[in-house]
């Protein structure tokens, strides 16, 4: 499935669309150059969860959890990890199991060590705006895109 989108509050607007359809545990790959707006995405889709403080981008710290009210979500950013077996250090085995919802940007370098996606969502660069290429990996994933608007 493709979606093209014409600017940030579009990408924002989707983000809260796909979180009507989420339920956990779900694991989501965001993958993209820089600056096409996987944590604009992400933002809509925690606004979406019910979540109103602010959200950033956890470039720095790696990983950011978040309470809702549908559960926890973990939000990775793994563009900083020099190596995927650091993320041990950051008790991702134990995170694994509480069945949250996972927003991973960068999933690449987070390869063995990370859960299998259940949707993937690639975003590319138009001349105006952004081109959403979803994939279901799993049949989460494929439920989910059939319920979404």
């Amino acid at each position: 499935m493709e979606i093209d989108l014409t600017d940030p509050e579009a990408q924002t607007a989707f983000g809260t669309r796909l979180a009507a359809c989420l339920t956990p545990p779900f694991v989501l790959y965001l993958e993209g150059d820089l600056g096409t707006g996987k944590t604009t995405l992400t933002r809509g889709l925690l606004r979406g969860l019910g979540h109103e403080g602010a959200v950033r981008s956890p470039t720095y710290t790696l990983i950011e959890p978040y309470e809702l009210p549908i559960g926890r979500l973990h939000h990775l950013d793994l563009y900083r990890l020099g190596a995927s077996e650091e993320l041990e250090y950051l008790g991702l085995r134990d995170l694994m199991e509480e069945g949250a919802i996972w927003v991973v940007e960068w999933p690449d370098r987070g390869m063995g060590m990370l859960p299998s996606p259940d949707l993937r969502i690639r975003i590319d660069h138009l001349t105006e705006g952004r081109r959403l290429s979803l994939v279901a990996e799993s049949g989460a994933g494929e439920s989910l895109l059939t319920r979404l608007p």
